[in-house]
């Protein structure tokens, strides 16, 4: 038995099928992570994890059952696939599942997406770079304390293979960087915080600028004030922006949608946002931290306008989810070692408005400038969204002074109603957002 994953998955493939499966896929995923934490000028972490799995997916009739190991050899293969297959003859028929069609299947050359740059940069790297951002956020005047900071770098590799022809791999890698400081003393000390990650290392920020960035940002949250409660615009401050998009994305998934635990699922092609927005969801970003050439079932995706110009489009379907809907899965199928098929989002984009934020905030006029939040509570059936947070009040346009310990509340169907998006799109994740303003909420304050 070689090392090189194709030969691996080729002979977990044979096994299983010679154990009895009528069909089969297998991933092998390996990652490495490494992380290094300081704070005031000392290391107080390290940590390195190397990883590698073999997950195996068999399907006997409409039966199905997955099973993981990270022993590669003959043996352990011979009962890997006979381990399954007698799992699968024990667990109950599902009449929806299946491999994905072959003809959606990603065939020929696979695009580059540009996804790693290559470089694994060492622990003495890693400190260097989390030392100067905790040192530049403390030379920040006003700031007291350092809660650390924070330097990493993740990369990951993955091949599929199915019993129906399919054969790929794709790789990711990802640098970060990250730093919470605080300011103040005793009850009146404040937190606040700043991070990036990128692909490539030349993509990521500076430590210097983003240690200074998160120690600004901490001294201008001194002495907030209480706000009293009632209902007022809510602008999201561009980092906290995407927050929104995570209910969206979990109430489009297949899942949901096939369970009716969605409170979006009688609303397809309806008008969700204002004409002038539009969420898309682009598997081919460049460098995008979500891109991928195939999904989780070796199907080729599409770049998807979930809302269009306003209206809902689509579901997040795998093939299962698919099948069980009457429709054809698009290509967002997610996979890991451990389990059967999902689905998700691949980069899921609020694309940009037209007003800069210095103009949404002047026609805003007065209310909640979002900067921090947590602990959102979100009701999947019905859409209710409620979050504490803290920020600033605006007045007259601008952000006039720090507040805090409030909590605001909605419908996510009337915040999106309601929604309109600045200009200052950034990517920085998976899903990504400019500024939006919601155009009324409940705040509830002194």
């Amino acid at each position: 038995m070689t090392d090189r994953p194709e030969d691996i998955l080729a002979a977990v493939m044979d096994r299983a099928k010679r154990a009895g499966a009528d069909a089969a896929d297998a991933l092998i995923y390996r990652s490495i992570s490494q992380s290094v934490a300081v704070r005031l000028g000392e290391v107080e972490e390290i940590e390195r994890s190397e990883n590698r799995d073999l997950g195996l997916r068999v399907l006997v009739g409409k039966r199905q059952a997955t099973v993981s190991t990270n022993d590669y050899s003959p043996a352990a293969l011979d009962e890997l696939a006979e381990r399954a297959i007698m799992m699968a003859k024990l667990a109950p028929e599902d009449p929806h599942v299946g491999l994905a069609d072959q003809a959606l299947l990603a065939k020929g050359d696979l695009p580059d997406l540009d996804m790693t740059d290559g470089i694994e940069p060492s622990a003495d790297d890693l400190r260097e770079r989390a030392l100067a951002c905790d040192d530049a956020g403390r030379a920040v005047e006003g700031v007291t304390n350092s809660g650390g900071a924070n330097a990493s770098y993740g990369y990951g590799q993955s091949w599929l293979a199915t019993s129906h022809g399919f054969a790929g791999s794709s790789t990711g890698g990802s640098h970060g960087t990250s730093v919470s400081l605080l300011a103040g003393s005793g009850t009146g000390m404040e937190r606040d915080y700043d991070y990036h990650g990128a692909t490539y290392l030349s993509d990521l920020r500076s430590p210097e600028d983003i240690g200074r960035s998160a120690g600004e940002r901490t001294v201008r949250r001194l002495n907030p004030k209480k706000v009293g409660s009632r209902r007022a615009p809510v602008v999201y401050e561009q980092r906290l922006a995407a927050s929104l998009l995570g209910p969206l994305a979990g109430a489009v998934n297949g899942a949901a949608i096939a369970r009716g635990t969605s409170f979006l699922k009688d609303k397809m092609g309806e008008q969700l946002f204002e004409e002038s927005v539009s969420v898309i969801d682009d598997p081919f970003i460049p460098r995008g931290f979500g891109s991928r050439p195939f999904d989780g079932e070796g199907v080729r995706p599409a770049k998807i306008a979930l809302i269009d110009q306003g209206r809902l489009t689509s579901w997040f379907l795998n093939t299962a989810q698919a099948n069980q809907l009457g429709l054809a899965t698009n290509g967002r199928a997610r996979r890991g070692t451990g389990g059967a098929p999902g689905s998700g989002a691949t980069n899921l984009d609020l694309q940009p408005g037209g007003m800069d934020l210095q103009a949404l905030l002047a026609d805003t006029g007065e209310g909640l400038y979002l900067t921090d939040m947590f602990g959102p509570q979100i009701n999947g059936n019905t859409g209710d969204y409620s979050v504490g947070c803290s920020g600033y009040w605006i007045e007259d346009g601008v952000p006039a002074y720090p507040v805090a310990e409030i909590t605001i509340a909605g419908n996510l169907l009337e915040m999106w109603r309601h929604l309109t998006p600045a200009s200052d799109f950034r990517r920085s994740g998976t899903r990504n957002a400019p500024t939006v303003r919601v155009a009324e909420m409940m705040i509830a304050g002194s």
